[in-house]
Formats: structure tokens, C-alpha cells, sequence
């Protein structure tokens, strides 16, 4: 509020801005302290105390950061503006000195005394007054942000300070200068400051304007050069490319070739296709494809590596922190790593990580490129059948380019990356070439130190590049290029270790990426189980993060439509959320009789029982075997025939029995394609029960391959075969007396429940399989079983 005996006055403060006697200039308000401090000024006279804060960054000032001298204003015209700011058009009345701050909330209160010009005539001021209004004249031309209508505003002005206040209210300053302007109430001192600053700035726009004038000379004589050297070009393009002068395309590409530290051999290939691309007029198709080629040979990182701090403990706990389980194949990373540590270079055999899909193959070696600090590059095999592929297409050929190895190269801009080498087993060979065989140079750390891609046709050092390999199966690897490699197995998960995977990672990565806490969304360990069990049916845990993903999804559109904020799963939301379960648990034969046995086999999705059932019918000697076995398996039953027929004396056996009989071999699950060389031993037990009328122990599983004369073979995938018998309720395996080292691969807590037994020959097998006490047909008799 004013009063007149108290001088008490509103204050609003201003930011980036002085306000001098006499303007009339638009505010714009928006803090509240201010638009309090302006209804209070509109309550009363509509004069409002404009003073500048010292710190235009401080939202809220104190008394302290506010200039003591500021300017009375009169308030024009308010404008409410749509985004909540106020318009105010204020007219500038005289200087005011503040005294004090009587008031700091809601608004700032302030007793003002004002202050009147001191010297206002004599001859001096007129004399500078007339300087000023010529200097400003210079400045206004000079500055063409200042419009030249400002000059007409102050020739007939005739008092001195009036005239001073209004050209500094004109120029651009900072606002500590302005401010001593304001502050100096003497109109002499005033106009002697404003001319000094006029001589100032008049100088530094003329400095500007010859820098102007100089770099605008600059630039038309390159733009007259550049049109010029464009109508040179012009030129030898009409006479068919003859000598001249380099373009700016060569000189750029010359250039970029002196900086890309390339290779002598390199080098050398560049300038060569560069001295074409001289004399080459720019619009044929060939300058296009050499201009691609030198884009490739610059952008290569010949020499650039990434730095490397490699810490055993550091790979230890990033693997432990990505993956559970998988002890082994932690440890032989770390032995890796550990060699590596010592000599500095990758040598020895590539990694090839092999086992079922899902079990975390291409995640571990995401963890070893992290754990090194290098980038990480995936190269999908699966389905290439040309050579190319790898070492990329000759120039000749229309739309070549590099191989896969170097554009990975290329991408990741380092030279030693880690490049995953995915489904190596997954590639194919035909007319156009082997990629097996452009894959044992690559991988062979003698040979590619010098690897020479067809489209560079220049050679590039892989040799510090980390190969790492994964393969489902691995008898499609031709054979020298395993060779190369060292297998690391990564066997499937049992249930408990599936659990844990699924607690520690599938479920709260799921969780989090659906939107969900771990307090709103509740998975309890049986429910897991049941997920384990009914509705996959795999080694790894892929198929177990999809189903566990589905659920989520389930429970983030419960939550939003019927706005539930704790779900803790049950069967009967199982059974809602997946529908029906869609495996039924693999069980053991309900009784034990002859002609049945049951063997173990490995797949791809992990291991499996495989019953094998056998039936002798009246006929002509003939030997049927079904349930679409492969070409090994097939063998693997005429060897397990003619084992049973040199022994049939010693199993009690009409050793005419294959003439008067029909034998029928047969493997359920027909529509499932079998095949592998561990079903021998059960064809022979389950031909043996049947001719010799022997039940076999249902509570007996076998897996291992025979000879004719009887010696049983070792097979591979033990550990998964083991977990399928256990999950199937068999307590007693029969396996290769030489697998008795893969053993230790087996978790100790089915070790305990299960007895493994290790045969080296088929009578031993014989013996724990069969139930010899039970009754035996007469072996005079010839066998017609029907």
C-alpha cells in the first residue's frame, strides 16, 4: 500500500532488465510474491517500486540481492495471459532510493524516498548532450538489432538527463551497467558515463564489422573456388576424365585415408582405388561401387581396441550374478579367463558351448563379453549355405559387400570384440560352397592373422577376436572343424535347479517388464513346479519364461480392470491363466512282463524313457520294425536280433525261433522321428524277454549300445537320460560301465536315490533286468506267441 507521510510502496523484483525514468515498457508476472505485490499497487495509486535483483538465477531474492536504487513506476494496463502470467504495461515516473523492507510476505513492502537530478544546465551538458545524440546515431548504425526509427525518438529532446535515461534505456548492456546508470543522479556525471560506454561499444561494432567483412570475403572466394573446380569437373567429365585438378570428394576421401591408421597392404589398395576414382567421371556406375569399397577399408578399426580390466573375481561374480547352476561350465570360463590373464593373447581351442535350446548358451557369453569390458556381436549360422556368407562376394558381382565377420567388424568399431558364432551345427553346404570350411580359417588362431575376405581383398587380423561357438547337436559339426573347438556341455536343468532359475531371474525380470512388484504378483514354488511339469516339456527354461510371461500378462489386466493390487497364484488360476495341462508325466510300466523294456533316450529338448515293446506272431521269419526310427536305431535292432540268436541256447530259446516267427519291434510315439546309437541293450532285453517268455523289471531303465558279440557300448547325455528316469519314478539304471565318470554330472540328490548299474556286457544286463525266477517256456516247443 502507499502512504503519502511514510512513503511506504509494493516492490516487484526484476530479472535480466533495468527499467529507467520515463520508458514505458510491457512486464510479464508470474511469481506470486509479484502478482501480490500488484494487487496491492492496483488497490491504491497504481504506483509499484521497480528495482533489479543482483542474481536474475534466484527465484525468490531476499532484501540483500536487490538493488537499494530502482524507478517509481505508474501501472498502465494489466492483461491476464492463458498461462497464468499477467501483462503489465508500467510507465517509468522518477529514480527512488529504498530505505527498508517493512513488509517481505506475501509481498515485498518497501519505504522509498524519491531522488531528483542534480546539475541539470549548463553549457558542459548541452555540448555532451549534442555528442551523445551523434554518437548514438553511429551506434544505431552500426547495431542492426536497433531500428532506425529509435534516432526520430531523441533529436527533439531537449532535456539532458531525459535524453541520457533514454538511450540507455536503447543500448544493449549488461545489467550491472545499467544499474550504475540509474544510480548516478547527477545528469552531468550521467552523460559522461553513457559516452564513454558509446565510445565503447561504437568501437567493438566496428571491429565486428570489418570481421564481418573479412570472413564474408572468405567465403565467396571459397564458393568462387568451389564453382570453379565444379566447372573444371564439368569439363573433364565432357572430355572423358583427363587430368586436373582434385576435386573436394578426392581430397576429403585423401583425407580420411591418412587418418584411418590402416595397413600397409591397406594403405597401399586405397590410394590404388583412390587414383581411379581421380580420373573416373562421378557419374558412372563404377565410381559409385569404388566410393562403397573405400567407405569400407576407412571405417574398419584396424588398430582401435577397447580397453580391458580383467578381473577373475569380476567374471566369477558377473557370471554367478547372470546364471545359476552350471558349475562346470563357470569353472572352465574361469581357467579360460585365467590363461588369458597370464599371456595376454587368446589361444588354444575356440569355445563351443553345446546342449538343449534354452539352457542359457547365448546368455553366457554375453557375461564373458561383459565381464571383459568388449563388445558383443551375434552371427546367426543356422540355415547358411553359401561361403560368401563369411567371406563375402567378389566386387565383380552386382550389389556385393563384406562377409558377416566384417561387417560385425565394422559395426562394433573395435577389433576385438566377442562374436558369438550361434547354431554352428544349424549350417548347410550345396552349389554355392562350404561355410564349414571358410568357418576352420576363421577360427583357427594360425591362420587368421591374415584373413582375407573376398570384397576387401586385403588382409585383416582376427587373432584378437574372442570366438565363441553354440551348437544343439553336434554330429552335423563336420569334423575338422570340431577339431578346432573345445566342447563345454551344458547339460538341462532338473526341476530344483529349473525352481531356482525361475525365483532368482525368470520371475522378477517378468515382473518388472509387465509392470508388476513382487508384493502385487505372489509365484509360490509349487506353482512353479506344476508349471514344470504340465506344461513344459524342455531341458531349458525358454518355454518356462514365456508360460511365466503369459501369467503376467493375465494378472496386469486384472489389475487394471478389476484394479486388484495382490495376486498370489493357485492351481485353479493355473488352470485359467494356461488352460488344460498339456504334458502328462512320462510313468514306469504298471507290471512287469515280458516283451516290454525300458530304455532312455536323448533329445534335443533333453532326455526321455523310451519304452521298446517287442511281439513274436506266427509267420515266415520276417522282422518288422516301427515308430519312425532313424537308420542307427534300425541297426542297432538287427544287432540286437543277432546277439539273441547266438545266445538263444543259453536263454533257453527254439534256436529256430527267427524261422517260425514274425518279430515285431515297435517304439511308441510313432509320429516323433527317433534316432541314435543308445537303444541297443533294450531292443536286445526286450527281444530276449519276449523269446524266452521272461518278465523284465518295470522298475528298470537302460540306456547304452551293443555289439554282436554282446559288449556294451558307452552313450553320451547321461545326465539328462538319468533325469528322465527319475522324473518317471525308476529307481534302477542300467548303464555303460565307461560312463561311470559322467557320474559326477548328476546332482548329488538323485545320485542318492537312484542305483546306477555299469555293465560291460549284455549278459549282465540280462541278469539285473530280467525276472529269472518267473516261469520259462519249454525251449523244445517251438515259440508262436500271439
Amino acid at each position: 500500500m502507499h502512504d503519502e507521510q511514510n512513503s511506504i510502496y509494493p516492490l516487484i523484483p526484476l530479472r535480466n532488465m533495468v527499467i529507467f525514468p520515463r520508458m514505458i515498457i510491457p512486464l510479464f508476472i508470474g511469481r506470486e510474491r509479484s502478482l501480490d505485490a500488484l494487487s496491492n499497487a492496483l488497490d491504491n495509486e497504481k504506483l509499484i517500486v521497480l528495482a533489479s535483483q543482483r542474481d536474475e538465477g534466484v527465484e525468490e531474492p531476499g532484501p540483500d540481492l536487490i538493488y537499494e536504487i530502482g524507478t517509481m513506476a505508474e501501472i498502465v494496463q494489466v492483461l491476464k495471459l492463458p498461462d497464468e502470467t499477467t501483462k503489465v504495461l508500467v510507465e517509468g515516473l522518477g529514480r527512488v532510493r529504498i530505505k527498508r523492507f517493512s513488509q517481505s510476505d506475501p509481498s515485498y513492502l518497501v519505504e522509498a524516498e524519491k531522488l531528483e537530478d542534480t546539475e541539470k544546465g549548463s553549457n558542459e551538458l548541452e555540448v555532451l548532450s549534442n555528442i551523445l545524440i551523434e554518437q548514438f546515431e553511429s551506434y544505431v548504425k552500426l547495431n542492426k538489432k536497433i531500428p532506425a526509427e529509435t534516432l526520430m525518438s531523441i533529436v527533439n529532446i531537449e532535456e539532458p538527463g531525459r535524453l541520457a535515461d533514454l538511450i540507455a534505456s536503447y543500448l544493449i548492456l549488461k545489467v550491472a551497467e545499467k544499474q550504475e546508470i540509474l544510480e548516478l543522479q547527477s545528469v552531468l556525471e550521467r552523460c559522461k558515463k553513457l559516452n564513454e560506454i558509446l565510445l565503447r561499444e561504437i568501437d567493438l561494432l566496428e571491429v565486428e564489422k570489418k570481421l564481418h567483412v573479412k570472413v564474408k570475403d572468405q567465403i565467396d572466394k571459397v564458393q568462387r573456388e568451389y564453382y570453379l573446380k565444379e566447372k573444371i569437373k564439368a569439363i573433364q567429365d565432357e572430355l572423358g576424365g583427363e587430368e586436373g585438378g582434385v576435386s573436394p570428394e578426392v581430397a576429403e576421401y585423401r583425407a580420411r585415408i591418412a587418418s584411418a591408421q590402416m595397413s600397409e597392404e591397406a594403405r597401399k589398395k586405397a590410394d590404388k582405388e583412390l587414383s581411379r576414382l581421380a580420373k573416373m567421371p562421378g557419374v558412372t556406375a563404377e565410381s559409385g561401387v569404388i566410393r562403397t569399397y573405400l567407405d569400407w577399408l576407412i571405417d574398419l578399426p584396424w588398430y582401435k581396441k577397447t580397453k580391458e580390466t580383467l578381473r577373475i573375481a569380476e567374471v566369477e561374480r558377473i557370471l554367478n550374478e547372470d546364471h545359476h547352476g552350471l558349475e562346470k561350465v563357470k569353472e572352465r570360463v574361469l581357467e579360460y579367463f585365467s590363461v588369458f590373464k597370464l599371456t595376454h593373447k587368446i589361444q588354444g581351442s575356440i569355445l563351443c558351448f553345446a546342449g538343449p535350446p534354452g539352457v542359457g548358451k547365448t546368455s553366457i557369453a554375453r557375461s564373458i563379453a561383459r565381464s571383459m569390458h568388449r563388445e558383443f556381436y551375434r552371427i546367426s549360422l543356422g540355415g547358411m549355405r553359401d561361403e560368401a556368407e563369411l567371406r563375402g562376394h567378389r566386387r565383380t558381382y552386382v550389389g556385393s559387400m563384406p562377409g558377416r565377420i566384417i561387417q560385425a567388424l565394422q559395426k562394433v568399431a573395435y577389433k576385438n570384440p566377442v562374436i558369438l558364432l550361434d547354431e554352428i551345427d544349424k549350417m548347410a553346404s550345396d552349389f554355392r560352397g562350404d561355410p564349414a570350411a571358410a568357418l576352420m580359417e576363421i577360427l583357427d588362431p594360425e591362420q587368421n592373422k591374415s584373413f582375407s575376405d573376398h570384397y576387401m581383398e586385403v588382409a585383416f587380423d582376427l587373432s584378437d577376436i574372442l570366438f565363441i561357438c553354440t551348437a544343439n547337436t553336434l554330429h552335423n559339426i563336420p569334423g575338422p572343424l570340431l577339431d578346432r573347438m573345445e566342447l563345454i556341455d551344458i547339460p538341462g536343468y532338473t526341476e530344483e535347479e529349473k525352481i531356482q532359475i525361475a525365483l532368482r531371474y525368470l520371475v522378477p525380470k517378468q515382473l518388472e517388464k509387465h509392470g508388476l512388484s513382487k508384493k502385487s504378483s505372489i509365484f509360490p514354488e509349487e506353482i512353479l513346479r506344476s508349471i514344470i511339469k504340465e506344461y513344459t516339456k524342455e531341458a531349458g527354461v525358454r518355454n518356462l519364461e514365456r508360460l511365466i510371461a503369459q501369467i503376467c500378462r493375465k494378472e496386469a489386466k486384472l489389475v487394471v480392470e478389476e484394479k486388484k493390487t495382490k495376486l498370489k497364484m493357485n492351481k485353479s488360476m493355473l488352470r485359467k491363466f494356461l488352460g488344460i495341462p498339456k504334458f502328462l508325466q512320462d510313468k514306469m510300466e504298471e507290471a512287469d512282463q515280458p516283451g516290454v523294456a525300458t530304455g532312455l533316450a536323448w533329445t534335443e529338448m533333453g532326455g526321455c524313457t523310451l519304452p521298446v515293446e517287442v511281439a513274436i506272431l506266427k509267420g515266415r521269419g520276417n522282422l518288422t520294425i516301427t515308430g519312425q526310427l532313424g537308420e542307427v536305431m534300425q541297426e542297432s535292432a538287427k544287432a540286437a536280433l543277432s546277439y539273441v540268436r547266438s545266445k538263444a541256447e543259453e536263454l533257453h530259446i527254439n534256436p529256430n525261433f527267427y524261422r517260425l516267427n514274425d518279430i515285431h519291434i515297435h517304439v511308441p510315439e510313432g509320429a516323433i522321428p527317433k534316432d541314435g546309437p543308445s537303444a541297443g541293450i533294450t531292443m536286445a532285453t526286450a527281444l530276449a524277454s519276449a523269446l524266452s517268455g521272461i518278465p523284465t523289471r518295470k522298475d528298470v531303465a537302460m540306456t547304452g549300445e551293443i555289439t554282436l558279440r554282446g559288449r556294451v557300448l558307452p552313450i553320451g547325455g547321461l545326465k539328462e537320460k538319468a533325469l528322465a528316469a527319475f522324473a518317471t519314478g525308476i529307481r534302477t539304471v542300467i548303464i555303460p560301465d565307461e560312463n561311470q565318470k559322467d557320474l559326477e554330472d548328476i546332482p548329488l540328490k538323485i545320485r542318492k536315490k537312484i542305483k546306477f548299474v555299469p555293465v560291460r556286457h549284455m549278459d549282465q544286463v540280462l541278469a539285473e533286468a530280467l525276472i529269472h525266477d518267473a516261469p520259462k517256456i519249454d525251449p523244445k516247443e517251438p515259440l508262436a506267441l500271439a
